[in-house]
């Protein structure tokens, strides 16, 4: 552990008033294993929820410009003078997330939970002076790797507010974010976030490329325990193992959730004045259902809520995609979309009967994370219960032990020359599938109301592949879902394409 930690207890009373460092008597080392994480969430399971405390109100209430005046040194990493191959970051409470959690390391079974010290972190003079006191702490964590170069530990994972995580591949940026649990998601009601209260995170020893993060789930509707064996890389792997203990029945439980932006891309482009064709984290949703269908979901911002339910039985995986990375796809030299990652959720084991979820939620600014998906189990979780379940997460780009078959490149939407007609155009990339004549390929359409014209298939020279063009007339319909596909001899040979339109 970074040797200022380790001091930190010894020179408790001597440097609390110049450090403004707070040490709760109660917090000590302590024998750590997952089955204690598991006892202790089934033991808060069966207790009335209590949320950790907030910090102090002048932290909470920081304008987002006075939280930007304050930042952790690196330099003062844990474990940053020790011979390990994983350094820590800490973030501070404050503004979006008003109460700390705390943070422990694991070494030979003890953990030790890191004191809050307001010196590890770098400020602005325009930084206020604030209130210190045994509410205050940090909100997450930031992991670094050598990733590229020697010496050089680069940032690959952070765990921070409520129980949301984020990771990237090698050589990627930051886009969208996975989370823990999503209860009641889209729900009329509003939405619960248990959050990740109590961190424990193994100490690397030389060689370790596999790294070791244990996360305790609170909220009142369930408590939880959560493994994650992250190695980065191309793509970063992160596989889960969670156990829930429900404190009332479950009846919307969303597993291994994902949350990204879709603003607009040519499905949508009429509906934003702006210089870039095309502004999101992830542009569509990928499964790859029980039936061994591989199925392709373009994203949606519509003028309201939309949930949409893809009904399985033990799914083979489901993710969102950023499949365009093409810079010039996007034309914006400072958010880099064409970087953010993929995300692809391959379920442990039999997950039963559910359905992949998928709630797309109005936006204006792409600021706004306004993508959820997730599987929810059919039955209810009970109250009472032990629920496990595991997945593997794969950070960076789209699978490759897939069914072979033309992906969609592209989905355009828009009027057609008559300003009547709503026209389709699927674009698919070049694949074998295509070195037919293209009057050998069979198309299937369907829409769940107005008339579809028949669809037309011709060869793009932009893309090397092939178009799939057709258009809708949806009469007084305000919504229409469609579904088109490839077939050749009776095999499909491209990704079903599903979509949602809405008037």
């Amino acid at each position: 552990m970074n040797r200022r930690i380790l001091l930190t207890s010894a020179l408790a009373l001597a440097t609390s008033r110049a450090f403004g460092q707070v040490q709760p008597s109660d917090r000590t080392d302590a024998a750590f294993s997952r089955e204690w994480l598991e006892g202790e969430a089934k033991r808060l399971s069966q207790e009335n929820y209590e949320p950790n405390p907030m910090i102090p109100e002048e932290w909470r209430n920081l304008s987002y410009e006075d939280f930007q005046h304050i930042w952790f040194n690196s330099k003062n990493g844990i474990w940053m003078d020790e011979d390990r191959p994983l350094k820590l970051d800490l973030f501070t409470a404050g503004l979006f997330f008003p109460r700390a959690v705390e943070i422990n390391t694991v070494e030979n079974g003890m953990a030790t939970p890191l004191l809050y010290d307001f010196s590890l972190f770098d400020k602005t003079d325009n930084f206020p002076d604030l209130p210190i006191d045994e509410t205050i702490g940090y909100s997450g964590v930031r992991l670094r790797a050598e990733l590229n170069k020697t010496a050089i530990f680069e940032e690959f994972m952070v765990f921070q507010g409520a129980s949301y995580f984020r990771a990237i591949g090698n050589g990627q940026t930051y886009g969208l974010s996975a989370r823990g649990l999503a209860l009641r998601t889209g729900n009329p009601d509003g939405e619960e976030f248990p959050d990740f209260t109590h961190f424990y995170i193994e100490a690397a020893q030389p060689g370790d490329t596999t790294f070791m993060v244990h996360a305790l789930l609170n909220g009142p509707s369930t408590t939880g325990a959560y493994t994650f064996r992250i190695t980065p890389g191309t793509p970063t792997i992160v596989d889960v193992d969670a156990v829930l203990y429900p404190r009332v029945d479950l009846s919307h439980a969303g597993l291994a959730a994902l949350t990204s932006m879709f603003l607009f891309d040519e499905t949508n482009r009429h509906k934003f004045n702006d210089f870039r064709p095309a502004v999101h984290d992830s542009e569509g949703l990928l499964m790859l259902n029980g039936n061994n269908e591989r199925i392709w979901r373009p994203l949606g911002n519509h003028s309201k809520v939309e949930i949409s339910s893809f009904v399985d039985t033990n799914p083979k995986g489901f993710g969102l995609m950023q499949r365009t990375r093409d810079p010039e796809r996007y034309a914006d030299l400072e958010a880099h979309y064409h970087e953010r990652p993929s995300l692809w959720i391959t379920p442990s084991g039999e997950w039963g009967e559910g359905v992949v979820e998928l709630v797309e939620i109005p936006a204006d600014k792409e600021i706004y994370d306004n993508i959820v998906a997730y599987w929810r189990p059919r039955e209810p979780i009970a109250a009472g219960s032990e629920y496990r379940f595991a997945y593997n997460m794969a950070w960076g780009d789209e699978p490759e032990a897939l069914p072979d078959v033309a992906k969609v490149v592209n989905s355009r939407i828009g009027k057609g020359f008559d300003q009547i007609k709503t026209v389709f155009a699927i674009d698919y990339a070049p694949h074998p599938n295509f070195d037919v004549e293209l009057d050998e390929i069979n198309i299937t359409l369907r829409s769940s109301t107005g008339e579809l014209a028949p669809g037309i298939l011709q060869r793009n020279p932009g893309t090397g592949g092939v178009r799939l063009a057709f258009s809708l007339l949806p009469g007084e319909a305000e919504a229409a879902e469609l579904r088109a596909q490839l077939w050749r001899n009776g095999k499909i040979i491209t990704e079903v394409w599903l979509y949602r339109w809405t008037a």
